[in-house]
């Protein structure tokens, strides 16, 4: 076990810290553990801590309850991601508001290729269930390294899921709930077999139940791993809304399928699509274009072989990495592969692009040419 595990996951348990005090004491200690080993006298000098909230910290009551969690985490053989940690999503880790802890169950790789996340109402109509699944099997046809997110809710959200593991896509759920459960329980087959190419994911320690506040904090997980927000069909009110708004300031591309105006179930969609949130799609193909998933360097000529000889070394394990993943990768999910900083790998892109090396795309994502 990770001998940080059990502080970590006691922050989710203090009373009256939340997400950004308990990130300041993180930033001010240097770990977890360090914050309850400090002093009860110490922690009330801090800012925005005081006497009650430091009480709270050394509360024995936290440790229990968190060495409980870890005992559930085990016996169930639970992934955990820490935002500090290496492996916590890159691009959620970009929201100012994200979790502190994320516990996943499956074959997760939360920061592998393109994450396209389908969402909407939960009584679509045949034809929203149609769009749907053309869409998933499209984006299928035409990409590969691609994972698909959903809510595990009625509705748009299940069937995204299971059209992508009739196509072969892995697919991620994201529960507002813990992993003790799956809601709603009709869902249990197709979180199993999501486990095999994909999985759940969740903030939510285990003995959570999927109370209304609970669904809304798992929409801003759902646009915070998403590259993309695909809002499919949703009323004028609605989860998938919310989840659209979260995507649209964390300055991600959110896209809605138009309705026509009489049409109750896609009022949401035209909204999103009339106040400039959400770009219109009719189908994978618009998706992939505004994307620009599809660019190939047609206007420069391909590196020659003769010229890797000539590459620093620096340049040539970029493009080794680039190459590998033929469909780009995001200057995150490359700094985090060759273990370099940003400031370093970042200034290496800029002169590759100008040497014709690589190809900068939309995103912040990075291809070879």
């Amino acid at each position: 076990m990770n001998s940080q595990l059990l502080y970590q996951i006691a922050l989710n348990f203090i009373e009256d810290i939340g997400l950004i005090r308990a990130k300041q004491l993180i930033s001010h200690f240097g770990n977890a553990e360090a914050i309850f080993k400090e002093s009860t006298q110490a922690l009330s000098k801090l800012p925005s801590i005081g006497a009650e909230r430091a009480a709270a910290i050394k509360k024995r009551e936290v440790l229990e309850k968190a060495d409980k969690e870890v005992a559930f985490i085990e016996s169930k053989n639970i992934k955990t991601y820490f935002y500090t940690d290496p492996t916590y999503p890159y691009r959620l880790k970009e929201c100012a508001d994200a979790p502190l802890m994320l516990y996943g169950l499956g074959n997760l790789h939360p920061d592998a290729g393109h994450f396209i996340a389908i969402v909407g109402t939960r009584k679509p109509t045949d034809r929203g269930k149609i769009n749907t699944e053309r869409l998933v099997k499209e984006i299928g046809e035409r990409m590969s390294n691609l994972t698909i997110i959903s809510g595990l809710a009625y509705g748009i959200d299940i069937c995204a899921h299971r059209t992508a593991l009739a196509t072969g896509i892995p697919t991620i759920g994201i529960p507002a709930h813990g992993l003790d459960t799956i809601y709603p329980s009709s869902h249990r087959n197709t979180a199993a077999q999501m486990l095999e190419s994909g999985g759940i994911l969740t903030e939510f320690c285990s003995g959570t139940i999927p109370d209304a506040g609970n669904f809304v904090r798992r929409n801003r997980i759902i646009a915070g791993l998403a590259d993309a927000v695909i809002v499919v069909e949703s009323k004028e009110k609605g989860g998938s809304l919310i989840t659209a708004n979260y995507a649209n300031g964390y300055n991600r591309d959110v896209f809605a399928f138009p309705g026509r105006p009489e049409d109750k179930e896609s009022a949401g969609c035209n909204q999103l699509i009339k106040r400039n949130i959400a770009a219109l799609i009719e189908n994978a193909d618009d998706l992939i274009r505004y994307m620009n998933w599809d660019l190939i360097a047609q206007n420069k000529q391909p590196v020659q072989t003769q010229l890797f000889d000539e590459l620093t070394d620096t340049e040539r394990r970029i493009l080794e990495q680039l190459r590998s993943h033929g469909d780009g990768l995001h200057i995150n999910e490359l700094a985090l592969l060759l273990q370099m900083p940003f400031s370093s790998i970042s200034a290496e892109l800029i002169t590759m692009e100008f040497k014709g090396l690589v190809r900068a795309l939309p995103g912040s994502i990075y291809r070879a040419v």
